[in-house]
């Protein structure tokens, strides 16, 4: 005869003791495997996420900043005649902090530029793009508890990679001086005692990005000569985000906050040989600056990093010889290029205004950030989940109207997000019939509201 037994006697037994042992075990073991507590916050990333999104739903992308026609012929050809060169080398490591030809040329041309004679061998570090530059930075110049002033919106890897060095990032919006009528990226501003209250004697340094991502301020000099007067005063560093440099629009003009007095001690000046050259694929970028801050940035790179792809930095070596050749003309890439992208600015400035948003017109870099708020009748932003009304209108446009722009309150501390959330940003680095095309949905879609 058979004895019924229940379900939950069942599961009991099978939940034996050594069961229960080895699951307890188990968890132990993988508790130990969990992501370190320096990283815990920093698994989120709006490109991943964003980037799933153009996916799937094959959205016009204005989102991403990255042109999506052809880089200079002279560069990539140059590239090319590296790989296939006879001389073998040109395949195999090169110096780790540069490689010689191309630190030599960007010696040359910032000794031009800062007016000082710039060491190729101790005053450059040739980093995996100016990510890495930012990361050597942070990794090599913070202390537990330092605190870095970061200007809002920024551009999204600063604060994370702050905060995984140990430091402590303290925040200062830039805020336009109207939300209605036309804007430049000149009407946003930074309070200035505001910024003042925050240097104090744990103050590590502050981040200026000039031209700006997303605004495209450029700063002006009374306003960088502010920021280095309080650096000097509280003996504090600059990290100073140039990436941009040569995308700055007439009659605007780029200052180095390294030219200012007594600045170059205390000054980390990042670049992009991306953004420079168009070939942001090609993963190159810079630090200069004295030799005793660059140090730091050495001894994290030569342990994480250690070198960059060969090919790449000889043909942007070669690049930056060729454009040195002919600096300053019609003909030099560092000129003609702004000069490419000033229709494509003002082109998306018109189709923005046309549709109803108000864009804010950059003088420097190739983002537009442009207020939104006046379209929320006709977006149904209750149809998207996230907390952010940005997020939800850029999905919301990405899934229903074809065009994928980003949600600026990534670029906003939490406290501080709501500055964002009427906004959104589109990149205008792009072929002109794909603006032509982004230009056409938008009015298709006002249109039939």
């Amino acid at each position: 005869m058979f004895t019924k037994i229940s379900l939950s006697t069942t599961v009991k037994v099978l939940l034996s003791l050594p069961t229960l042992r080895n699951i307890r075990s188990y968890s132990v073991i993988m508790s130990k495997f969990d992501l370190p507590d320096r990283f815990k916050g920093n698994d989120k990333s709006i490109w991943v996420e964003y980037i799933q999104l153009d996916s799937k739903y094959k959205p016009l992308n204005l989102g991403q900043g990255f042109p999506d026609f052809y880089a200079p012929e002279n560069i990539t050809k140059a590239l090319a005649a590296a790989t296939a060169s006879d001389n073998p080398l040109l395949n195999q490591y090169t110096r780790g902090f540069g490689h010689p030809r191309l630190v030599n040329a960007i010696a040359k041309l910032y000794s031009k530029l800062l007016n000082r004679t710039l060491d190729p061998n101790k005053e450059v570090l040739v980093t995996s793009g100016a990510y890495e530059a930012l990361y050597a930075t942070f990794q090599g110049h913070t202390n537990p508890g330092d605190e870095w002033i970061i200007i809002e919106p920024f551009f999204d890897c600063y604060v994370p990679m702050v905060r995984s060095a140990g430091g402590i990032p303290r925040f200062i919006a830039l805020k336009p001086k109207s939300t209605k009528g036309s804007l430049s990226s000149a009407d946003w501003i930074f309070d200035r005692q505001e910024l003042e209250n925050l240097f104090n004697e744990k103050t590590k340094g502050i981040i200026v990005n000039t031209p700006h991502n997303p605004v495209g301020k450029v700063f002006t000099l009374d306003e960088l000569q502010f920021i280095a007067n309080l650096a000097k005063k509280w003996n504090t560093l600059v990290v100073s985000d140039e990436v941009y440099e040569w995308l700055v629009y007439e009659p605007y003009k780029h200052v180095r906050i390294a030219t200012l007095p007594d600045m170059y001690e205390r000054t980390i000046t990042i670049g992009s040989a991306g953004k420079t050259f168009s070939v942001t694929g090609w993963k190159i970028g810079w630090a200069y600056g004295p030799e005793n801050l660059l140090y730091n940035l050495e001894v994290i790179h030569q342990n994480s990093v250690y070198t960059c792809n060969t090919p790449t930095q000889e043909a942007v070596a070669i690049g930056f010889e060729q454009e040195l050749e002919r600096f300053g003309q019609t003909d030099c890439y560092f000129v003609s290029l702004a000069k490419e992208l000033l229709p494509k600015r003002n082109y998306m400035a018109k189709f923005l205004s046309d549709v109803g948003m108000i864009p804010t017109i950059p003088q420097g870099g190739y983002f537009m950030v442009a207020n939104w708020s006046a379209l929320k009748d006709k977006v149904r932003l209750e149809e998207e989940t996230d907390e952010n009304r940005d997020y939800r209108f850029t999905k919301w446009m990405t899934k229903n109207v074809g065009i994928q722009g980003i949600p600026p309150s990534v670029f906003y501390s939490p406290e501080h997000k709501h500055l964002g959330e009427d906004n959104v940003r589109y990149c205008f680095i792009k072929k002109d019939e794909n603006l032509k095309k982004a230009a056409d949905i938008l009015m298709k879609w006002k249109d039939q509201q």
